[in-house]
């Protein structure tokens, strides 16, 4: 059976930076959860970040792969350097991937680790910009599919194509 790699707070986890969750009840997530595919994951968290935490987005915009590569850092309103924390966080949900044989993860979308098609521009004035966050941008690197919470009927057709 495929296991699918899932942002935590979309199963109900209190891990976003404001201590929050956003508690997914789409019927696609809650039949994957009923069947045993989900793996909950939250790499902030996992990186050695506390909740709640201050806000944080990747620098001029420019997206994981930036920050992935240093040519970006994820910074807090007040300046506060965190990349470090969203590197080891990407790399621990990799491992977390590999470990259960993961093609495919539902993240949340406009995070700066989980954003999947758009990310914060880095002014945090509430404006986002195309783009993927640190966790996705590795995850694909490496080969696993990423879909966001608004996608999951795309999810589940590209998961029909993993399982014979």
């Amino acid at each position: 059976m495929e296991r699918i790699l899932v942002s935590a707070c979309l199963m109900g986890r209190r891990v976003r930076y404001d201590g929050g969750a956003k508690t997914s009840s789409d019927a696609v997530l809650a039949a994957w959860r009923r069947e045993g595919r989900l793996v909950p994951f939250c790499p902030e968290v996992e990186g050695g970040l506390a909740v709640p935490r201050p806000a944080a987005e990747i620098e001029g915009g420019l997206g994981g792969a930036a920050a992935l590569a240093g040519d970006a850092r994820v910074l807090t309103a007040d300046g506060s350097d965190v990349t470090a924390r969203f590197l080891a966080g990407a790399r621990a949900a990799l491992d977390a991937a590999r470990a259960r044989g993961v093609r495919l993860a539902v993240l949340k979308e406009g995070s700066p680790s989980c954003g999947a098609l758009a990310v914060y521009d880095g002014t945090f004035s509430g404006r986002r910009v195309p783009g993927r966050g640190v966790t996705t941008a590795l995850l694909e690197r490496h080969g696993v599919r990423v879909f966001t919470e608004d996608h999951l009927d795309e999810a589940a057709a590209y998961l029909r194509t993993l399982e014979p």
